[in-house]
């Protein structure tokens, strides 16, 4: 029994302790077991990004996620444009204020996406020569947006947009039949003046194995704090 011997009060003491400490431990060892399982489901997961990442994009599929390349056959609507948030950028000149220009695309089906070719200078949006004709679009999906409590307020007029909500930023356009999805294109960066594309799709970071340490070496501190209270405990009751 803990504390065998003891004065009542420091026994009582040194039992709860001991029962916080035991509680701690495990509590602790629980969530370092948890990270490590997370450690290993992220890991699987930036393996399929890379793997998608080198693919040639795939058909858009009726559930796309962030995390793969999907490509959309249609035509560009030309001469229609919006900015969504507002970015300063370093330049060999200095900081250069823009944002992402946003352009309509309409696929075959007649639903309009609204694609996110990159982020250009300016202060208003300008639509920038897209083909002619029939042609395809690739990247990856980002859903909808909802406005925060702290969101700047959209310039409809300007077509500067601060949520990324297609259906509200082709109503702003004057479209309809907008998809509720936004197409990040992705690919290598284009000449000088062009929209700066995403460089690759979404690659969430996986530090869930020294969340697991941390874990893990509390569980140890745990441990040895108690040994050192219990030694104390015994040591001024001798």
């Amino acid at each position: 029994m803990i504390g065998r011997g003891l004065p009542r009060a420091p026994r009582r003491r040194l039992i709860g302790m001991g029962m916080f400490s035991f509680v701690s431990f495990w509590l602790l060892i629980a969530l370092g077991v948890w990270q490590v399982h997370r450690w290993h489901h992220k890991d699987r997961v930036q393996r399929r990004i890379d793997a998608a990442q080198l693919a040639p994009p795939v058909p858009l599929p009726s559930h796309p996620t962030p995390y793969q390349k999907v490509a959309i056959a249609g035509h560009w609507i030309a001469g229609r444009a919006a900015f969504f948030g507002d970015q300063v950028r370093n330049s060999v000149a200095g900081p250069v204020r823009g944002a992402q220009l946003v352009m309509p695309f309409r696929r075959d089906n007649g639903d309009v996406v609204m694609v996110d070719l990159g982020w250009v200078p300016g202060t208003a949006p300008k639509p920038v020569p897209v083909p002619a004709g029939p042609t395809q679009v690739s990247g990856y999906v980002q859903a909808a947006q909802k406005p925060g409590l702290f969101s700047a307020q959209d310039n409809v007029a300007g077509r500067i947009f601060y949520t990324l909500d297609p259906r509200r930023i082709g109503a702003g356009l004057g479209l309809n039949r907008v998809a509720d999805f936004t197409l990040i294109v992705v690919g290598p960066k284009p000449l000088a003046g062009g929209p700066v594309p995403a460089p690759r799709l979404p690659h969430p970071p996986n530090n869930s194995e020294q969340y697991a340490l941390t874990w893990f070496g509390l569980a140890m501190v745990v441990v040895f704090e108690f040994f050192f209270y219990a030694r104390k405990q015994l040591g001024e009751s001798s």
